[in-house]
């Protein structure tokens, strides 16, 4: 009898085991079949956006939002799968997800932010933008952060609440921005000379612009003579180019005129014993 009973249980646990095994299989096949298939269909709404008007910042925030809803509810019919109850484990998952959430109050602030950001439109995709004491170009608006790319082309990633919670700059909303330099004169030079000079070489720099023209003004005074503000307009992205050929303006032009160089002059008084 006890070997009938041996035999019986070996019998139910050996069922139990291909059963568990057989289960275990296919929620593994599941996993995979659901990944492939939520990175199709993922390629399939990406294509579809990018042929529609959709700004391209909102299409990277959509398709992180979605990737995540799919892999949520690939997790929770794999637990169906497996004969977990799921009501529960839905109740469970939000219990954890306010226990989380007070946890990681952070995170969800960036989320938060992060959609904020998608609405609101401070900056998009592709934009040239100062955040966060970050200055570069946005390579994507994601559901926690936010992608930069810098002047010295270093991917930088940045918290999207970070870059909420401070002043945002967007160098590329308005068609055309100032480049800020100045000129310093020795006390000889006479400075409605030098401001003709520099208005007549700065209209002739490529891709500056006629309207606004150049401004060229009298700055302030030092010991060693006016300082002149150098001003020419531009679009966004001839910036660079137009900072750097304007200071060779600034040194050649001066130098050809024969202006000195700026120094200070000091007047000795001597007085008698």
């Amino acid at each position: 009898m006890n070997e009938a009973f041996l035999t019986n249980i070996a019998s139910n646990a050996t069922s139990i085991l291909i059963s568990v095994g057989l289960q275990l299989i296919g929620a593994i096949l599941f996993w995979i079949i659901g990944r492939w298939l939520i990175k199709f269909a993922m390629g399939l709404v990406t294509r579809s956006l990018k042929n529609t008007t959709i700004d391209p910042t909102l299409i990277i925030y959509l398709k992180s939002t979605l990737g995540v809803l799919l892999n949520v509810i690939l997790v929770v019919a794999i637990l169906g799968f497996l004969g977990i109850e799921t009501t529960s484990f839905a109740a469970i998952l939000a219990a954890a997800g306010l226990a989380i959430g007070a946890a990681w109050s952070g995170l969800l602030a960036h989320f938060a932010a992060g959609a904020f950001l998608v609405v609101l439109r401070p900056f998009k995709v592709g934009d040239f933008i100062t955040a966060a004491g970050i200055t570069g170009t946005v390579e994507e608006v994601g559901l926690f952060v936010t992608k930069i790319t810098t002047m010295d082309n270093v991917m930088t990633i940045v918290g999207n609440n970070t870059i909420f919670s401070d002043t945002i700059q967007n160098f590329t909303t308005n068609p055309y921005r100032r480049v800020d330099l100045v000129a310093q004169l020795d006390n000889t030079v006479e400075p409605s000379q030098a401001i003709s000079l520099l208005k007549e070489r700065l209209a002739a720099i490529p891709n500056v612009m006629s309207e606004p023209a150049p401004d060229v003004e009298i700055l302030e005074f030092t010991p060693m003579g006016p300082v002149l503000a150098v001003r020419p307009y531009c679009n966004n992205n001839d910036y660079w180019q137009v900072y750097f050929d304007t200071n060779k303006v600034i040194r050649d032009g001066f130098g050809q005129a024969g202006f000195p160089a700026p120094a200070q002059h000091f007047t000795v008084h001597q007085q008698a014993a």
